[in-house]
């Protein structure tokens, strides 16, 4: 039998090889913008210790902070049973809040603390609002043992986002984060 394409086994051979070489192509450079995994600062487990004390008001245990400049300028926590809209994460509320106070120039370059590592809809609105620095506790695979999670780290998130260059640094206080789940 004939291939329909009228390939032989070197031509399918060499179409492979061409195949995976443009996909190649096409991930290397979204995984170049990506900043790679940066350190603990001196100042996270502060801030962060803020970003869970503000989950232990939500009514669903994230909470979040941003900060510029060593000072925060916006706090949130999840309020998505309390308002009824599945919107109302933390990093949303503190987001959202920012933006009220300060207006969308505070939020470029500025860090945020959560206690649990965002979902894609909180990573796409910290993406989008160009925040410098994401700092978060627990991570999605931490999480999922307790919850239901979309499976998408913020890393690989935040790879695909060329336009908006972010530092992540995840695990700080991660314990302290999860030990809100009961």
């Amino acid at each position: 039998m004939t291939c329909p394409c009228d390939c032989t086994r070197s031509g399918l051979a060499d179409r492979r090889s061409l195949i995976a070489g443009l996909a190649c192509t096409a991930i290397l450079p979204m995984a170049a913008n990506a900043k790679s995994a940066a350190p603990p600062r001196a100042e996270d487990a502060t801030f962060m210790r803020m970003a869970i004390e503000e989950a232990r008001l939500a009514d669903f245990p994230f909470g979040a902070v941003i900060v510029r400049d060593g000072a925060v300028i916006a706090r949130g926590h999840n309020r998505g049973r309390t308002n009824r809209d599945p919107t109302a994460h933390g990093e949303m509320d503190a987001i959202r809040t920012c933006l009220a106070e300060h207006g969308p120039d505070a939020l470029r370059g500025s860090t945020l603390y959560t206690s649990g590592e965002p979902c894609a809809m909180c990573m796409g609105a910290i993406l989008w609002c160009h925040v410098g620095r994401l700092v978060f506790a627990a991570s999605v695979t931490q999480l999922a043992t307790k919850i239901d999670q979309i499976m998408l780290s913020s890393a690989d998130i935040a790879a695909k986002a060329r336009f908006a260059p972010i530092a992540i640094t995840g695990g700080v206080l991660a314990e302290e984060a999860m030990a809100l789940f009961k």
